[in-house]
């Protein structure tokens, strides 16, 4: 189901977009008090924009999986679920850094660009396979740090709220 979004440009003009946003995430269920974090910006992205969390489960592992293998089979479980209408940013502490008023920027050209739905993956513990990178359309890393995935679901929750507010000129961001 696509919803319309108003998105307003630099000056008075006003145009309507049908997109969606999807966080793609391997690994498993959150944690109570992450779950909490992340919902509580997924209720106020509804303002804006239709959001969701899409849990991928990882593969079944034993203990003596390559993690080579690993990534071959989240790789599979990704291109699959993959459409010609995602557009792909992939999450990599390697990808491109952005401010936060840079990645609005971002967010609002790919907006303008019109696809159907954003997807923004966060690959699994052992990374993205360069198969999967070259499908995206963009990477971006949101620090040069390492988070645990939880964790950067509930981060990226926020910065699409924040980014959404910027564009919006609510007074959530201050520079």
């Amino acid at each position: 189901m696509f919803y319309k979004l108003a998105l307003c440009f630099t000056g008075n003009t006003v145009i309507f977009v049908d997109m969606n946003i999807e966080i793609w995430s391997v690994g498993s269920r959150n944690d109570s008090y992450i779950e909490e974090g992340i919902q509580f910006y997924l209720k106020r992205l509804k303002n804006y924009c239709p959001v969701s969390l899409v849990i991928i489960p990882p593969p079944k592992r034993s203990g003596n999986t390559a993690p080579e293998q690993s990534m071959q089979e989240e790789e599979r479980l990704i291109l699959n679920k993959l459409t010609p209408h995602h557009y792909l940013i992939a999450l990599d502490e390697r990808g491109k850094m952005l401010s936060s008023p840079g990645w609005a920027q971002e967010l609002q050209h790919i907006m303008n660009a019109g696809p159907k739905t954003l997807v923004f993956l966060i690959g699994g513990p052992w990374g993205i396979t360069r198969a999967v990178k070259q499908k995206a359309q963009k990477t971006w890393s949101l620090s040069s740090l390492v988070f645990p995935h939880q964790l950067v679901r509930l981060i990226m929750a926020e910065q699409l709220y924040r980014a959404f507010s910027i564009l919006h000129n609510s007074p959530y961001h201050h520079e």
